[in-house]
């Protein structure tokens, strides 16, 4: 009777674990595929976007909200009383929001960049339309000044399973990586700009209380010796030498995404304006 009892206890346990096993199984499937599906979604409408960039050949309707502006007439509108570059009047028009537009030839790296001075981490989970988006969009610190601009901006973005955004970012950990993309170009709403390259590193958010190199915090120098640690830092943290450097007086880019080498990981691209 009470091997009858074990065995009939044992189904039930095995039947109950292969139960709760399927479950799971449905649960991450189900969860994978709303992962890629909204990645797509989100690819999708930045493809939109894209064909919103005014090419150079391109005619620009008589729009009353958009204006040639009369002093360079050839390269910058008015939108709404704003001189913007004239290749992004139309994503301007759509979402005030955006700054600029930032390609890695060669990569997946080719989106519009955002900036929200009421809530800085907004597009974090909103595409360019404002909607919840899980890829967000990317977008710069709000201590960061496009059109003056700072000595340097700070642009986020999400590491997606999927290799978008900016997924690619941690393949600069390898030089021969780094030796085939250069070159970054971040067209801002106020003027073109071409990035080289200076520093790729591994590095993570610190606590409040650390003392050490944070490169989340640097905006703009106060002096040279403040400009010069920070691209010192940057290069004593990347992995392999890269011969070109920045000077005091020089416009940076710092790019930066999740990395999962340890607890609040990142990885960070420092590029200098050449352009």
């Amino acid at each position: 009777m009470a091997k009858k009892k074990n065995k009939k206890l044992s189904r039930i346990l095995y039947w109950s674990l292969l139960v709760v096993l399927c479950a799971v199984f449905i649960g991450c499937a189900a969860y994978l595929i709303k992962y890629f599906w909204e990645s797509k979604k989100s690819e999708d409408k930045f493809d939109e976007l894209r064909e919103l960039i005014v090419e150079e050949d391109q005619d620009i309707p008589d729009i009353p909200e958009i204006t040639a502006t009369a002093s360079e007439a050839d390269r910058f509108y008015d939108v709404d009383g704003k001189s913007i570059l004239r290749k992004f009047v139309y994503l301007y028009k759509r979402n005030t929001d955006f700054v600029g537009w930032l390609t890695i030839e060669g990569t997946i790296v080719d989106y519009p960049v955002m900036q929200s001075m009421y809530d800085e981490e907004y597009y974090l989970r909103r595409g360019f339309d404002k909607e919840y988006s899980y890829a967000g969009t990317l977008f710069a610190d709000t201590s960061c000044d496009i059109e003056k601009p700072s000595d340097n901006i700070i642009i986020y973005g999400h590491h997606m399973n999927t290799g978008k955004m900016f997924h690619e970012l941690e393949e600069y950990d390898d030089e021969d990586y780094y030796n085939k993309h250069k070159k970054i170009i971040f067209d801002t709403i106020y003027g073109s700009g071409e990035y080289e390259i200076i520093a790729a590193f591994r590095t993570k958010i610190y606590e409040v209380d650390y003392e050490g190199f944070k490169y989340y915090e640097f905006f703009n120098a106060e002096n040279k010796e403040e400009f010069d640690s920070y691209v010192s830092n940057c290069k004593r943290l990347t992995p392999y030498e890269i011969p070109v450097t920045a000077k005091y007086g020089d416009n940076l880019i710092t790019l930066s995404t999740c990395a999962y080498h340890e607890t609040n990981g990142r990885f960070v691209v420092v590029a200098r304006k050449i352009k």
